[in-house]
């Protein structure tokens, strides 16, 4: 991209997020003015605040920011962060890599993404903290058995915590990378394995004790630090480290209830009035030889991805609340469909059980925000997991800083039907414009913005979500992983890049609109399609009634070659109207409507 076309396109979102930063604006006035709901507690199965009302917690984890994940910046081999940043090292040196690293911590999260959770409907913030930020590892401390703290990690907190007081918003500190790491699963918590990991170091496992005395003594009077999630994911076989890489077969956990333990009496020796956060093996669900519980102000989390979600995918977390008479949280589950997302979050919220999701942001449609790439960092994955020619040192740097940039809020792409899956669609089955279709004559609609809704309300789709911890096969809900997050497949168009359809459509799925007629009349309405088939038909309904059961797409010799068909003589009345457009077969891709009178 040459400098000016990138200039203008950055200048065009600027001027697009100025505008809704003036509707968040108004919002964030009244929470400065708000008063604090005191620190949360354990009361029996509920969280609680001060004034001991329920707290149901619904939050986003801050992934990527602090530590990166491989696959969030679709780096699939060597995903570690300490070996992206060896390898960025390789390409471009140390000093541009820094700036790099620097740009990256400064514009991923900042006021404006907590402004924007709390006006859309989230109450809380997990921070996956990288311990390299607030201490040295221990193998570079000048003076053995001492900690030097880094004020980087410390100030990026802080700042954090001063936006989520600005929104009653509560933070919780989670340490998603412990000294050493926690576990076999090196990518989410950075772990050097030529190094001891955190079980195998008693100076790691004393440093993170000590990281957490410093933490809780800096904000042990802070009532917007919602909690102190000590130690994120743990995975690793204590008993049988060969064949149990990850510890879910662990029946003990001795070296994990100690660890815990000893944090817990650390914080409570400066800090007694905070909720601590404990997790289990196995990625934070295996709890073998962990309880009873040894402190009154605790909670237990789960963690749960690609699974159903029926009563019986949470009965252990039921299980452990009642039998430990305390609440429990899911804190970590996501990267899924819309779905999946909101029959989640049904499930959960009518048990009680408050949520933080992963991540707010990434190189993907499946959150909220998406970050885009570009071609030069496009070329720097396709080495790091390809190999190759290595891609030019100027190019590697105005890839990863145009990514740096791109990771700003208001040069992401928002994907309002994610926000609208979790907090709105989850106690409703209403459906509403994906945008606002004002139809007069000539007017198209693009496939792709159907409606806002659940599967069987504002489309149907046989194939919906990812259940592959369940069933043993993956599944992708849509597809194509592009533009939208629900269950409707959707492709783009190779010959402009900003223009998709809907693709693999099967028979029985359907698509809805409901738009704005501007004047009442005979309308001929024009389907764009593309099918290398015969025999390919579909229905037209306004209004539940079918008005063209049997409209038949022409065989174009090609899925990506697309014609028109017609549809005459389709009458509409002035105001609002829902069209469905019904495949009677499938085995072909719908690109847009347009409406003629």
């Amino acid at each position: 991209m040459s400098n000016q076309i990138f200039n203008k396109h950055l200048n065009l979102k600027i001027v697009t997020a100025r505008k809704y930063i003036v509707l968040i604006f108004c919002f964030t006035l009244f929470a400065y003015n708000s008063f604090s709901q005191g620190f949360l507690k354990a009361d029996g199965k509920r969280i609680i605040n001060g004034k001991g009302e329920n707290v149901l917690l619904r939050g986003f984890g801050l992934g990527g920011w602090m530590l990166q994940e491989g696959y969030m910046l679709k780096i699939n081999k060597d995903g570690q962060q300490h070996k992206i940043r060896e390898r960025l090292v390789d390409l471009m040196g140390e000093k541009q890599t820094e700036e790099f690293y620097t740009a990256w911590l400064n514009n991923h999260t900042r006021k404006i993404d907590i402004d924007s959770l709390k006006a859309w409907g989230f109450n809380s913030v997990r921070l996956p903290m990288h311990y390299n930020l607030y201490t040295l590892p221990v193998e570079r401390e000048p003076v053995k058995g001492k900690n030097t703290w880094l004020e980087k990690g410390f100030a990026l907190t802080d700042s954090l915590l001063a936006w989520c007081k600005a929104n009653n918003m509560y933070l919780i500190l989670d340490l998603h990378a412990a000294p050493g790491g926690q576990g076999n699963d090196a990518n989410i918590s950075d772990r050097d394995a030529s190094k001891p990991m955190l079980w195998e170091s008693e100076a790691n496992l004393q440093k993170t004790i000590a990281l957490w005395t410093k933490l809780a003594e800096r904000y042990k009077n802070e009532e917007w630090i919602g909690a102190y999630d000590i130690i994120n994911e743990p995975n690793y076989g204590f008993s049988n480290p060969e064949q149990d890489k990850n510890g879910t077969q662990e029946k003990l956990n001795a070296p994990l209830k100690k660890l815990m333990v000893d944090i817990t009496k650390a914080i409570r020796d400066v800090d007694q009035k905070h909720l601590i956060i404990i997790e289990g093996n196995g990625w934070g669900n295996n709890y073998n030889g962990v309880f009873p519980l040894w402190d009154k102000n605790m909670a237990i989390s789960f963690h749960k991805y690609w699974n159903y979600n029926d009563q019986a995918s949470i009965t252990h977390m039921i299980k452990a609340r009642d039998e430990q008479n305390a609440p429990i949280w899911l804190g970590e589950t996501g990267e899924n469909s819309n779905t999946w997302f909101t029959d989640a979050i049904s499930l959960l919220e009518r048990n009680n059980i408050g949520w933080a999701w992963w991540p707010l942001k990434k190189i993907g449609a499946n959150n909220p925000m998406e970050i885009k790439s570009n071609p030069n960092y496009d070329s720097v994955v396709n080495y790091m997991n390809k190999g190759g020619d290595k891609p030019k040192e100027s190019n590697v740097y105005s890839g990863v800083m145009e990514l740096a940039i791109h990771t700003k809020l208001e040069n992401t792409i928002i994907h309002k039907d994610v926000i609208d899956a979790m907090i709105r669609q989850p106690h409703t089955t209403e459906t509403k414009p994906f945008k606002l279709h004002s139809i007069k004559n000539g007017s198209i609609i693009n496939a792709v913005d159907f409606d806002l809704g659940r599967n069987g309300y504002a489309y149907f789709d046989l194939d919906t979500a990812d259940y592959h911890t369940a069933t043993n096969k993956r599944t992708t809900g849509n597809k194509g992983w592009m533009y939208r997050n629900d269950g409707v497949d959707i492709s783009r168009d190779s010959t402009q890049y900003e223009k998709y359809y809907v693709s693999s459509i099967e028979q029985g799925e359907w698509l809805q609109y409901t738009i704005q007629v501007g004047q009442k009349g005979i309308y001929t309405l024009k389907l764009n399609t593309a099918t290398d088939k015969e025999g390919a038909n579909l229905s037209i309904l306004v209004n539940g009634k079918t008005v063209n059961g049997n409209v038949k797409i022409p065989n174009t010799g090609n899925l990506k070659k697309f014609a028109i068909v017609d549809v005459k003589n389709v009458s509409l009345n002035a105001g609002k109207q829902v069209i469905r457009i019904l495949s009677n077969t499938g085995g072909y891709n719908f690109s847009y409507i347009q409406f003629v009178k």
